[in-house]
């Protein structure tokens, strides 16, 4: 682990509770912020776990994403205790959070919520599947997640697996479905992030010799150029000929933006029809395709 990522989870408050936005409400009126419930299941967790959500709430850009993140954190841990008792919060995969996010879709949370058996709204439960994304990302990223975790679906993808995607998405395209093709190529060779597929337009294609451009914002902001990945370059074409200015490239089937939950499925699609085994193909995720380190990226290149 660099310096740089073991900082990220020593230099953590001792309790979350001291978090700017995060004070815990103990009674009604005491200028409480947030269930103190929830500060304290969090603050009770083993000192890594608790060091790893503190770290990554701390990092979240606003007051409001940091209580998003409390209370997604907090619900996904109450179902996990119950549904896997012996699962360790860092130890939980993408296949946990999946099943918590379809238990919370169909009305089979039990704990963690105000209205138990209620199906949560399903943007609710899109904002929670996408802080719960970004906590293992981080803890990923900063070398938390516990030993047994690198034979689950969490691992970075292989030289192979990028080559059977991308042999996916030329399955999607002859299939007709030509936005998903689109969504997965740029996911595999561009590690884009779900925000930055869903705002691309035409103004974002650039013809070059060789093939064209595209650019994207990464996570920090910063716009970044990309090749288009050459079986997305006439799919992409046809788009920008046939939107107005300003218009999102590519929508859903129904019209509405990409969102995380759609891109996740266009993923596990490619996978299994690439010949990915099922039951990696389905613990897949967006934030997995970006390369943990520029060599990785390249060398992963066709």
């Amino acid at each position: 682990m660099s310096p740089a990522r073991a900082d990220a989870l020593t230099d953590a408050p001792v309790g979350v509770g001291q978090l700017p936005g995060l004070r815990p409400r103990r009674n009604p009126g005491d200028g409480g912020e947030v269930p103190g419930a929830d500060v304290d299941l969090i603050d009770g967790l083993d000192p890594q776990a608790r060091r790893a959500v503190a770290a990554w709430l701390r990092e979240r850009p606003s007051t409001a994403a940091r209580q998003l993140g409390l209370q997604a954190m907090a619900s996904f841990l109450r179902w996990l205790s119950v549904a896997e008792p012996e699962v360790a919060p860092l130890a939980a995969t993408g296949t946990h959070v999946d099943a918590y996010c379809q238990a919370a879709l169909t009305g089979g949370l039990t704990v963690g919520v105000r209205r138990p058996g209620r199906p949560l709204a399903k943007a609710t439960v899109g904002r929670r599947r996408t802080a719960l994304a970004s906590f293992y990302a981080f803890v990923w990223r900063c070398g938390a997640l516990r030993p047994r975790r690198a034979g689950d679906g969490m691992r970075p993808l292989t030289r192979q697996e990028r080559r059977l995607l991308r042999q996916g998405v030329a399955r999607l395209a002859a299939d007709g479905r030509s936005t998903e093709a689109v969504a997965v190529a740029l996911l595999v060779s561009c590690g884009a992030s779900v925000s930055a597929l869903a705002g691309m337009t035409a103004e974002d294609v650039h013809a070059v010799a060789g093939g064209g451009i595209v650019t994207l914002r990464d996570s920090r902001g910063d716009v970044v150029a990309f090749p288009v990945p050459p079986l997305a370059r006439p799919f992409l074409r046809a788009m920008c000929r046939s939107r107005s200015a300003g218009e999102p490239l590519l929508r859903r089937g129904d019209g509405q933006a990409l969102d995380l939950e759609w891109v996740t499925g266009a993923l596990v699609e490619a996978a299994l029809v690439a010949g990915i085994p099922e039951r990696r193909a389905k613990v897949l995720h967006p934030h997995m395709m970006r390369a943990p380190t520029v060599s990785e990226l390249v060398h992963s290149a066709p």
